[in-house]
């Protein structure tokens, strides 16, 4: 079966997209409530507030590149 020119371009930007995909960064964040600090990719939930800087690993330990 031969590819069509569309399906060949598609598939070529898909391989590329994913090629280039990183990780998502690590954060931590301190509760509003009480100043307690975790480290999350995603927000903890309401009363949290992100801190700045970015890491690399889920201990928020390796700070990432910029």
């Amino acid at each position: 079966m031969i590819m069509s020119r569309k399906a060949f371009v598609l598939t070529m930007v898909l391989t590329v997209t994913l090629a280039h995909a990183a990780p998502a960064a690590w954060y931590k964040w301190r509760s509003k409530l009480n100043a307690h600090v975790v480290c999350s990719q995603t927000s903890p939930g309401e009363g949290w507030e992100q801190l700045p800087k970015a890491y690399q690993d889920g201990r928020c330990e390796r700070l990432k590149p910029d």
